[in-house]
C-alpha cells in the first residue's frame, strides 16, 4: 500500500484515480428522498439516501429522514452516516438516535463555515444546559464538555419524556476540519479517531455510530473509509490485504458520493499507512500523533457569528412517502440546494447569495431596460418637437409663397383678358 501511494503520487494520478472510483460506483434508486413531503427534510437536493439502505424512523408518520446505514460486516463496522440536522430535524435526528441504539455522534463540521449554516445547533450550549424536541419528546442536556485545540470531547444526556428513561451519549467533535478539504495532518486526525475508538462507543454491543458533517458524504466518507480499513488490517494482520478502493467501492454501495475530493481520497491512503503502524504493534504512534497534534494548545477562536436556535418546526402535508396520511405538525423551512452535482470537487456556494446575486442581477437589467426605453421614447418626444419646430418656421412662409403666386397668376390672367 505504501508503494502503490508512491506511485498515484508520483504521477499526479490521485484526480485520474478518483474519477475511476466514481465512475465505477454503483448507482441505486432513491425515490422516497424526492417525495414532495420529504424535499424540506433534505439539506441538499443531489445528496440523498438510497432506498434500500436509508434509516426509517418508527415512532412518525413520515418515517423519513436524510440519513443511511452502511454496514461492514468484515470489520463488525455500522454506521449512520448522516447529513448535518436542519433546524426542521433536530428533533428527527434524536429520535433517530435513540431508536437506532447509538452510543456516539461523530460530528465532523463547524455549525457555521465561511458565513453560512452548515448544519442545526442540535445540542444545548453550556449557556443552555438543556434542550426540548417537543416534536419527537426528547430533552438533551449537557453533562459534560472537554475543549481541545482542534475536537471538543461532550457528554451528553438523552431523556425520552414520554417514558422517562434516559441515556448517555458521546459527542465527538472535529472542528478545524474544513469543507471539501482535509485535516491538517494525519496525525491530529489519527489521533481524534483513536479517542473516539478507546470510548468502545464504536463497538458491536452500541448500535450504529452516527457520522455526520454537513452533506454527510465528504468528512463523514473520510472518518468512515479509514477506520474501517484500519480494523479490517488488524483483522487479517496483514495490511497489505486491505484494498482501500475495493472498500471505498462497497461503502458507495450504501450511501452515495462518499469521499467528495481527490485531496480526500489521497488523505484517506496517508491516515491509512500511519495508522497501519499503531495496528500492526507500534504502541508509540498514539503518543506522537498526540504530540504531533498540539490537542493542549488554545483552539482557534471561530469568528463566525452564531447560529440562531431551533424554530419550532411546522409543515402541514397531507401525504408520506407515497401514502395518505394525515398531516404532521413538524417541518419548516425551505430546501438548501447543493450547487455542484454529486461528487464534484470544489467549494458550496451559498444558495441564499447565489439567488440574492440572480435577483440583483435581473434587478439591474430591468433598470437598464427601463433606462434605454426611456431614452428611445426621449429621443422619439425630441425628433416629434424637432419636426414640429420646423413645421411652424416654414408654415408661415409657405403661405406667403402661395399667397403671392396666387396674385401673380390672377394678375397675369387680367393681363392677358384686357391686352386683348
Amino acid at each position: 500500500m505504501d508503494q502503490e501511494f508512491k506511485d498515484i503520487d508520483s504521477a499526479g494520478r490521485w484526480q485520474n484515480l478518483y474519477i475511476e472510483i466514481r465512475n465505477k460506483s454503483h448507482e441505486c434508486p432513491y425515490k422516497v428522498a424526492k417525495f414532495p413531503e420529504n424535499r424540506n427534510r433534505n439539506r441538499y437536493r443531489d445528496v440523498s439516501p438510497y432506498d434500500h439502505s436509508r434509516v426509517k424512523l418508527e415512532n412518525l408518520e413520515n418515517d423519513y429522514i436524510n440519513a443511511s446505514l452502511v454496514v461492514v460486516e468484515e470489520a463488525q463496522r455500522n454506521y449512520i452516516l448522516t447529513q448535518g440536522p436542519l433546524r426542521n430535524t433536530c428533533g428527527h435526528f434524536w429520535l433517530m438516535i435513540w431508536e437506532q441504539r447509538t452510543k456516539a455522534v461523530i460530528m465532523l463540521n463547524r455549525v457555521i463555515e465561511k458565513g453560512s449554516e452548515k448544519c442545526a445547533q442540535y445540542w444545548p450550549t453550556q449557556e443552555e444546559g438543556e434542550m426540548s424536541f417537543r416534536d419527537t419528546h426528547f430533552v438533551v442536556t449537557l453533562l459534560s464538555e472537554d475543549v481541545k485545540s482542534y475536537y471538543t470531547t461532550r457528554v451528553l444526556q438523552l431523556q425520552n419524556t414520554d417514558t422517562g428513561e434516559t441515556r448517555e451519549i458521546f459527542h465527538f467533535h472535529y472542528t478545524t476540519w474544513p469543507d471539501f478539504g482535509v485535516p491538517e495532518s494525519p496525525a491530529s486526525f489519527l489521533n481524534f479517531l483513536f479517542k473516539v475508538r478507546e470510548s468502545g462507543s464504536l463497538g458491536t454491543e452500541h448500535g450504529p455510530t452516527v457520522v455526520h458533517c454537513s452533506a454527510g458524504i465528504g468528512r463523514s466518507g473520510t472518518f468512515s473509509l479509514v477506520d474501517t480499513c484500519l480494523v479490517l488490517m488488524e483483522k487479517r494482520k496483514d495490511p497489505s490485504s486491505v484494498d482501500i478502493q475495493h472498500v471505498l467501492l462497497d461503502m458507495r454501495k450504501y450511501r452515495m458520493g462518499l469521499i467528495q475530493t481527490p485531496d480526500q481520497l489521497r488523505f484517506s491512503y496517508m491516515a491509512v499507512i500511519e495508522g497501519a503502524k499503531c495496528i500492526m504493534g507500534d504502541d508509540s504512534m498514539q503518543r506522537q500523533w498526540r504530540e504531533l497534534s498540539n490537542e493542549d494548545q488554545e483552539p482557534v477562536l471561530d469568528s463566525s457569528p452564531s447560529p440562531q436556535p431551533p424554530k419550532p418546526p411546522r409543515r402541514p402535508t397531507d401525504k408520506f412517502n407515497g401514502n395518505r396520511a394525515p398531516p404532521l405538525e413538524e417541518g419548516g423551512g425551505p430546501e438548501l440546494d447543493r450547487t455542484e452535482g454529486e461528487d464534484v470537487a470544489g467549494k458550496e456556494q451559498d444558495v441564499g447569495e447565489n439567488r440574492g446575486n440572480l435577483r440583483k442581477r435581473h434587478r439591474e437589467e430591468r433598470i437598464a431596460s427601463t433606462a434605454q426605453k426611456l431614452q428611445q421614447m426621449k429621443q422619439r418626444l425630441n425628433n416629434s418637437e424637432r419636426k414640429r419646430e420646423r413645421w411652424l418656421y416654414w408654415k408661415p412662409l409657405l403661405f406667403n409663397v402661395g399667397a403671392g403666386a396666387a396674385v401673380a397668376v390672377g394678375l397675369y390672367v387680367c393681363w392677358g383678358i384686357f391686352s386683348q
